[in-house]
């Protein structure tokens, strides 16, 4: 299969949502990361995105929507609640699971009774959305356990010859998945945090609970409740260990890396404490970290980097999401400095 690279128009845009009539899969930008979309309502077409990924199959995705009013139709109920949420955070980076209709195939929520669903608020999505007239289900458009793409060409560099079309809307703003929160009982749970943090859900929901996978492994024979939540996600080729330590002690473990024969890199907030030797510095804040950690996690294989230290990072606000991504990324391996 050829696949095409092309710049969000009027006529790509018509172009990707023909394509998805047919049953076809296609690449967009959201304001998160790129998605991989297809047909919400056509189990046969979001069994391709498992296929296309090499995803398992007992991982839900997220149906994408472009109106309020699109909601309705895919779950059981809208409670007072969640019409809350979705005035303060939509179109945004907020997943909400609620109880699916039976107008959601099966193939969309992995065999689960709920459904869940998001508005993103990058615009090439929802023109996509509006001009399929249909919800899209759509995971990032990565090679499944690779780190997630923020750009049209990390995309390609996973998807070429799997899907027909690439919509190039430009680096993502985010930059990692949204935030997802499960509203199915009496508490509410956070089950991924993303650009819509913990604190800015308490303002609204007092007794919100952060699921225990978060920050650790599922339990054995947990289920999955929600994308991003499997063991090992978002990983580079790269062994990745998080140290709980000083930079001196970081450099240390680098220094005797390197002098085992293994290409290494530090991942971190800056490059100034580690001197000549090879960084990928993130940013100042935990919102620009977390933006550019993917992109970072890609560039790590492209140099061959075959072990990577990367400094413990905060988990308030976006801290939690950020510290989230990089504990799949490292398969939960931290070691004290």
């Amino acid at each position: 299969m050829r696949t095409e690279l092309m710049p969000v128009t009027a006529a790509s845009i018509a172009l990707a949502a023909s394509l998805m009539k047919e049953g076809e899969l296609v690449a967009f930008p959201t304001e998160t990361v790129y998605g991989l979309g297809a047909d919400a309502l056509n189990g046969k077409a979001v069994l391709g995105i498992f296929a296309a990924k090499g995803r398992p199959a007992d991982n839900p995705l997220i149906a994408h929507i472009c109106d309020k009013a699109d909601l309705a139709p895919l779950v059981t109920w809208v409670d007072a609640r969640t019409r809350a949420l979705m005035d303060a955070f939509w179109p945004g980076p907020l997943t909400l699971v609620l109880p699916r209709s039976r107008a959601v195939p099966n193939e969309v929520c992995a065999g689960l009774s709920t459904v869940a669903v998001r508005m993103p608020s990058h615009p090439a999505a929802r023109m996509l959305i509006r001009e399929l007239g249909k919800p899209i289900a759509a995971p990032s458009a990565n090679r499944s356990g690779k780190p997630s793409p923020t750009t049209a060409q990390h995309v390609y560099e996973d998807m070429n010859g799997r899907i027909p079309l690439i919509l190039d809307g430009g680096p993502c703003g985010v930059g990692v998945e949204s935030t997802v929160l499960d509203l199915t009982g009496e508490t509410p749970v956070l089950l991924r945090p993303g650009g819509v943090t913990a604190e800015m859900l308490r303002e609204y929901l007092p007794r919100l609970r952060v699921h225990n996978a978060v920050l650790h492994p599922l339990a054995s024979g947990q289920e999955a409740r929600s994308p991003g939540m499997k063991y090992k996600h978002y990983a580079p080729q790269a062994a990745v260990t998080i140290v709980r330590g000083t930079p001196q002690q970081i450099a240390a473990r680098y220094d005797a890396s390197v002098a085992a024969g293994k290409k290494t890199a530090i991942l971190c907030a800056g490059a100034a404490p580690y001197g000549e030797r090879r960084t990928f510095a993130l940013g100042s804040d935990a919102g620009e970290m977390a933006s550019r950690l993917f992109a970072a996690l890609r560039a790590m294989d492209e140099e061959g980097i075959e072990v990577a230290f990367a400094e413990e990072t905060p988990t308030e606000g976006m801290g939690l999401a950020l510290t989230n991504r990089l504990l799949r990324a490292a398969g939960f391996c931290v070691e004290e400095g």
